[in-house]
């Protein structure tokens, strides 16, 4: 599978698209389009990348990403072993950007469309009310059609347009800088880290599968993901540890050596600085 642009909009500058993803695993690569893509995931679980975030996601998550914005969606292990009942189930909605822009002549429409469009290049997570109306109408647009699934669509961007119930999620300072053999090389890192972060990685592992020596290869990490390789592989650890830690039947010393550490001290090192807290205060506010 080769990481690139994927070119999808061209018969679609008018219309919507929607997608329904019905599959033992989720099969994605780390790729970008011109078109918006609006994802609700509605079995699954596993590593999600968009920017320079790193995340898990799972059942029920609601994320919208703007043009060119870099993603790559992986299952957890379990997915891949073809050992399992688990299914991966998503929605999809694509839209071009043109088309909301080109929907009306008023100038306070046009800018709050357009700020809206701005903000969806960080690429946005929803939640609250907002989620379930947008999820809600996300059911009725794949049993419509004609006007009655423009009408909903529409429903859709108001909803979304009107609300506060949203985290963005690259950080404010990722820009794109990725060329397609820049992308394919990111793209085998990617998958490397999300399936081996449990295990020791090595520095000159992961810089040979970019077919680097390891100064060369922090240099290109950080210049195309604004971070540091070691900081990238922590955020990743320390995610799955944020979705670990509300299970209270895992004590904080076996989910740290789940998430690839080898002490307590370096877990609680670096969920403090990632997550701002200590893993019992982020446990704390299941309770």
């Amino acid at each position: 599978m080769k990481p690139q642009f994927v070119d999808i909009s061209s018969p679609l500058k008018k219309n919507i698209y929607i997608k329904d993803v019905d599959e033992p695993v989720l099969i994605s690569s780390l790729h970008f389009h011109d078109l918006c893509e609006l994802v609700w995931i509605r079995e699954s679980y596993g590593k999600r990348i968009v920017g320079d975030n790193v995340d898990d996601f799972e059942s029920g998550d609601l994320v919208l990403m703007g043009p060119n914005l870099p993603h790559i969606w992986h299952n957890d292990t379990v997915f891949h072993t073809g050992e399992t009942t688990l299914r991966a189930k998503a929605s999809v909605i694509y839209f071009p950007v043109d088309f909301l822009v080109s929907l009306s002549d008023d100038t306070s429409t046009i800018i709050l469309v357009q700020n809206f469009l701005n903000k969806t290049k960080r690429g946005l997570k929803f939640y609250g009310d907002t989620k379930i109306q947008i999820i809600n109408h996300i059911r009725q647009i794949k049993n419509s059609s004609g006007l009655k699934k423009l009408a909903i669509f529409l429903s859709v961007i108001d909803i979304m347009t009107a609300s506060d119930e949203y985290e963005p999620i690259t950080s404010d300072a990722f820009e794109i800088s990725l060329n397609e053999n820049d992308t394919k090389r990111i793209h085998d890192i990617y998958i490397y880290l999300m399936e081996n972060f449990k295990s020791d990685i090595f520095l000159k592992d992961v810089a040979q599968i970019a077919n680097l020596t390891p100064n060369a290869f922090c240099r290109f990490f950080k210049k195309h993901t604004r971070k540091s390789f070691s900081r990238f592989l922590n955020e990743l650890r320390i995610a799955h540890a944020c979705k670990l830690l509300p299970d209270k039947n895992l004590s904080v010393t076996n989910i740290c050596y789940q998430c690839g550490y080898q002490n307590l001290t370096n877990f609680n090192k670096f969920f403090r600085l990632i997550m701002d807290c200590n893993p019992s205060m982020y446990r704390n506010r299941f309770k």
